[in-house]
């Protein structure tokens, strides 16, 4: 479970823009950068080069 308060401070380091956690895929999306960061041991992973790419579909959710 990420801590809230953890969730309020980060933003996306490619678009400074504000991230949405997803429980079920333990990842960090960022709709303005189309990136998603994955959650590892309960330490969000936030490098650029660890991120995947969302899909059209996910980019509109």
């Amino acid at each position: 479970m990420l801590d809230p308060k953890l969730l309020d401070i980060l933003v996306c380091p490619v678009s400074k823009a504000p991230l949405e956690y997803d429980a079920d895929a333990q990842e960090l999306i960022c709709r303005a950068s189309g990136l998603a960061y994955p959650i590892r041991d309960d330490i969000p992973v936030m490098l650029e080069s660890e991120a995947r790419l969302l899909t059209a579909d996910e980019k509109l959710r």
